[in-house]
């Protein structure tokens, strides 16, 4: 039987620790939660009951998402979840009905495991409380296997929940649509889930210690979202940094001595496909011997019009490799009677990502972190990276993606895969047994790479990326060439990764906590450092352009919140930052530096020019407008005003703002909006208490619009020096 006793005071000085059987919340300013336990499952009580008393309805949103009952509760309509990218509930919820967690559930190490039964008994002790709530119809108890379904979407949220449409929508003959360019666009795209990372070592920072940055662009509303929080077991764990919304442990965080950070791996695609020969529509070959599909009925119920509901029932196909799918990163892929193809997902049977961080959470140095991700091969689809108090960095790609060596790809591609492999995605002939994943003896699991097949860089200097592959993570020391799955090798880099390595050597051996900060909120556009000299050129050439090209000659190059111009150029360069005209070509001499030189010439470049300069006269707006009248978020009818910029104008603080008659939209409500949400910096000064600064920019949009930051507290004297503290005991089991 559990129980919850609850108690909130506020104190102002004395040390507190929880009994033997209880667990101790220290609420700080910005109501950052500091939990406190002597074990595992305790811990996991403290932190599912303050993510609950935080952020009930997200979580319960999810949880419903997760077991595929959207559309019990809210009719099949579009889909809001980020768990998926499905398009609609209905296909969401037929998604998430048919996985199954049998046969993962014995990964998870047994501190997870107690840490998750703790994680759901403490969410749903706080939902027995019966607290005032606006979703009342969701805010349910949830269960171990509800958590272990969270991860589990995270793990393949780059594959197999990407293309959840392509997955769900797969039945013989059915329609279909999509191409390679779509394909292209789809792994090339800078607008989806991204971040920025950089560790600096000795040899980059003043104090020879490491520091450490953590800027993850992602939607900033639901499953997404970030918590921030400290989690105490005395005397085994001391961690602090933030964790998804519904997720136990931290995610990004900091020790002691030891801090780290990530990004997507945009730039791998961790899936195959395999095509299959048919003989009837549900029967593939597999050397010369037919195979039957295995099928799958999957029903939901539905809520219509009237409040009633109604059973759909859809057939969902599986062979030995993964589903069968109808389209996948925007490609068609037709199941005709001769042919179909399979959908193969390596994290479909990884549920190690908690034994990651759970030893991330303990790692007291850069070895300690390496040895985690070596041992638990959990990491889905991130690049990490990490310093220590010692000033040494490493960059690891150690994620979970398909066995496949250039080898096999020569070896059993189909002439489809020809043209898919060129984007990442290789395309194996299904039909062939010996064209099956290989198998790595240093791997925990069948058909992925070990440690020894994926990237790692050691420095002393820094560690950086920007969602581009392992191949340009220090400008100094580029990487050798892997297998083509696990990222391009010696390709131009985007402008964002090359003004992250532009601001990095620029300030080389000079770094400290504060020239760190200015660096995450320096605004600088690299693209118009490359194109706006050009570009003014190019529009006093145009008729009845003089405004605009003052407007262009005079802005600061920034996007600042009182950047004049910066609109202009944001509204100019979206229009062809994904795929620019550049008079000089890439050099792998100078990766940094090319490619550059706009060509202005080009009809498409003066046309996205004056196309910008007419958007902002039919909506009113002044060239050299300040930005952030025009780039804002609103709280309580108030606006704040926001400084940074798209992603592809090459800014390291990314607002992925959405045009909208004049108002750039950021934030809630637009769930494709994917920006700085929590960033933060973290430098080891010879205490035991590191220096950190953090904001989460739709939390605090004053600080973030300041460019201001909490100053965190990790220190017990410090957490308990907080003028805003209260503490909150609970008992439990």
């Amino acid at each position: 039987m559990l129980t919850s006793l609850t108690v909130a005071l506020t104190l102002a000085a004395g040390a507190v620790a929880p009994t033997s059987s209880g667990i101790t919340v220290r609420y700080t300013e910005y109501d950052i939660p500091h939990i406190v336990a002597h074990d595992y499952r305790s811990l996991g009580y403290g932190q599912g009951y303050a993510a609950a008393r935080a952020n009930l309805c997200a979580i319960a949103d999810g949880v419903i998402t997760l077991r595929g009952e959207r559309s019990r509760y809210f009719g099949p309509g579009p889909a809001t979840t980020t768990l998926t990218r499905a398009t609609d509930n209905e296909t969401s919820d037929l998604y998430f009905k048919s996985v199954s967690l049998d046969g993962l559930l014995d990964q998870p190490s047994p501190d997870v495991r107690q840490m998750v039964r703790g994680y759901a008994a403490g969410y749903s002790a706080y939902v027995a409380e019966r607290h005032s709530t606006s979703c009342p119809e969701i805010a349910l108890p949830i269960t171990e296997q509800d958590v272990y379904r969270r991860v589990y979407a995270w793990s393949t949220l780059m594959a197999s929940g990407g293309n959840a449409d392509g997955i769900v929508a797969a039945a013989p003959g059915a329609a279909t649509n999509g191409s390679l360019d779509e394909l292209a666009k789809t792994t090339q795209d800078m607008s989806g889930p991204g971040s920025n990372a950089v560790v600096l070592g000795r040899d980059a920072t003043k104090s020879k210690r490491g520091i450490a940055v953590v800027n993850p662009h992602l939607p900033w509303h639901g499953d997404v979202a970030w918590d921030m929080l400290q989690l105490t077991i005395p005397g085994r764990l001391n961690v602090s940094g933030v964790t998804f919304t519904g997720t136990p442990f931290v995610i990004a965080g900091a020790t002691q001595n030891m801090a780290w950070s990530g990004t997507i791996a945009d730039a791998v695609v961790p899936a195959t496909l395999f095509e299959l020969k048919l003989t009837d529509p549900t029967t593939y070959l597999l050397d010369g011997k037919p195979e039957r599909m295995r099928r799958q009925d999957v029903t939901i119920q539905v809520k219509q019009p009237d409040g009633t509901l109604k059973p759909v029932t859809k057939t969902r196909y599986s062979t030995r490799y993964g589903p069968v799918v109808t389209k996948a990163y925007g490609l068609a892929l037709p199941w005709t009677a001769e042919k179909a193809y399979a959908f193969a997902d390596p994290n479909t049977r990884n549920l190690r990502f908690l034994n990651t961080m759970a030893e991330f959470a303990k790692a007291q140095n850069v070895r300690d972190f390496t040895s985690a991700l070596h041992r638990t091969q959990g990491n889905p689809i991130f690049n990490m990276m990490a310093t220590d108090a010692q000033g040494r960095t490493v960059y690891s790609g150690q994620t979970v993606i398909p066995n496949v060596p250039d080898s096999l790809v020569e070896h059993c591609s189909t002439a489809l895969g020809h043209e898919t492999f060129k984007r990442g995605l290789a395309t194996l002939d299904g039909s062939r047994g010996d064209c099956a994943w290989r198998n790595d003896k240093d791997a925990v699991q069948q058909g992925i790479f070990g440690p020894g097949n994926l990237p790692e860089l050691w420095r002393n200097d820094y560690v950086a990326n920007s969602n581009e592959s392992y191949w340009l993570t220090n400008a100094r020391a580029p990487m050798k060439r892997l297998n083509r799955i696990v990222g391009s090798f010696e390709t131009a880099r985007n402008v964002r990764t090359r003004d992250t390595l532009t601001e990095v050597h620029e300030g080389l051996g000079k770094f400290d906590l504060k020239s760190t900060q200015d660096l995450v909120f320096s605004n600088r556009v690299f693209a118009a450092e490359l194109t706006v000299d050009d570009t003014v050129a190019m529009c006093r050439t145009l008729p009845e352009m003089g405004n605009a090209c003052d407007a262009l000659a005079k802005w600061d190059r920034h996007a600042n919140v009182d950047s004049r111009g910066a609109l202009l150029f944001s509204r100019f360069w979206t229009r062809i930052g994904r795929e620019p005209d550049w008079k000089v070509p890439f050099d792998v001499k100078d990766p940094v530096r090319t490619p550059h030189t706009l060509n202005t010439a080009n009809p498409a470049v003066v046309k996205a020019f004056t196309d910008a300069v007419a958007e902002l006269k039919a909506a009113g707006i002044p060239f050299d407008a300040p930005l952030g009248e025009h780039q804002y978020v609103e709280r309580d009818g108030k606006r704040i005003p926001f400084g940074g910029s798209r992603p592809e104008t090459g800014t390291f603080n990314v607002i992925a703002s959405d045009w909208d008659n004049g108002y750039h939209g950021i934030g809630q409500g637009r769930g494709g909006t994917n920006s700085s949400g929590y960033v933060r910096v973290v430098a080891f000064n010879g205490t035991p208490c590191p220096d950190a600064r953090a904001v989460v920019s739709y939390q605090q949009p004053e600080l973030f619009s300041a460019k201001q930051w909490i100053t965190e507290r990790f220190c017990e004297r410090d957490i308990m020096a907080s003028p805003a503290l209260k503490i909150l005991r609970l008992n439990a089991f």
